[in-house]
């Protein structure tokens, strides 16, 4: 015997938990917002399907299990909208408060908006695309996140986080993936300074990295394919595997690996540089035997355990 279904339609609610632990409903067209100021509108609710409403009151799914959402607005309002809630599906929608997501499970989100300063913590399977982000300190301590097609504005993202794949998207965010262990990031723009630092198992591929002082004291760092655009001071301290296309404008104490590169601006060993440090650093573009001969730098290179076919841009 099929379960009835109930049906919430073109209503006014602003009491407290005003649809609290519905199950096997449909909710359509109704406006969460009023002076009784009521919060935990659909908490502990189940097998849901929610179209073209509007939440301007607090906590509106909390503990939820099996939601299907689309086309509602959630205001600044909603503080913390989503919490504690599993499989729960949201598509062509705006989400706004300062903790829109947290330790939540099995979220999937496609062409929305979303306006959340701590956006996305202490949650797993995430799978975000076709949508935009502004937040100031987005998946913070978050595994298994798919990002597609996915815009990013803000800071300090991405930390802690572990099983990432993010493709074809823009990140325009400071301090990005710092602590992160297993992420992968392909044909996408990652603008932003001080990219990766301590990171573990980061991989960047076909990628246009833009900013400062990028990927130090990272282990386990690859880069395929890649352009560094004013990325001054790279890989300092880092376990790389890097190949550039165009020039990177600095390099500075890489701890072992492989880079290269069509052209290096300045190549950085200083006191400061690991004993036991060893990394091939080489530039495609030929100099010829008499340039190489008459360089004292390629000299310090190599008794640096480094490998550089390039002359003129060694700081020793």
């Amino acid at each position: 015997m099929s379960q009835k279904t109930n049906e919430f339609k073109d209503l006014i609610l602003d009491e407290e938990r005003a649809l609290y632990a519905i199950q096997n409903a449909t909710i359509s067209h109704c406006t969460f917002d009023g002076p009784a100021d009521g919060e935990s509108a659909l908490k502990e609710s189940a097998n849901i399907c929610v179209s073209d409403c509007d939440f301007r009151l607090r906590y509106p799914f909390w503990h939820v299990k099996n939601a299907q959402v689309e086309n509602i607005r959630m205001t600044d309002t909603c503080r913390a909208a989503l919490w504690y809630s599993e499989q729960v599906t949201i598509k062509d929608s705006h989400m706004g408060g300062i903790k829109a997501v947290r330790e939540c499970k099995d979220i999937t989100i496609e062409n929305s908006t979303i306006v959340s300063p701590e956006f996305g913590w202490l949650s797993h399977g995430l799978v975000i695309k076709d949508s935009e982000l502004e937040s100031e300190y987005p998946f913070f301590y978050s595994t298994d996140i798919l990002l597609d097609n996915f815009a990013l504005s803000g800071k300090y993202s991405f930390q802690y986080v572990e099983n990432v794949e993010i493709r074809n998207s823009r990140l325009d965010t400071k301090d990005a993936f710092w602590h992160s262990k297993n992420v992968t990031v392909s044909d996408s723009i990652v603008k932003g300074e001080y990219l990766g630092w301590y990171s573990e198992n980061l991989k960047l591929v076909r990628c246009k990295i833009i900013g400062t002082q990028p990927l130090c004291y990272a282990k386990g760092l690859v880069l395929e394919d890649c352009e560094m655009i004013d990325c001054d001071l790279s890989f300092e301290y880092s376990d790389v595997h890097a190949t550039i296309t165009g020039s990177i404008t600095s390099v500075k104490n890489p701890r072992s690996g492989h880079i290269i590169a069509d052209s290096i601006g300045k190549v950085i060993l200083d006191d400061n540089q690991l004993t036991d440090d060893s990394c091939a650093i080489e530039v495609r573009e030929k100099l010829n035997n008499e340039e190489i001969q008459n360089s004292d730098n390629c000299d310090e290179i190599y008794i640096k355990q480094c490998k550089c076919a390039c002359s003129g841009n060694v700081t020793n």
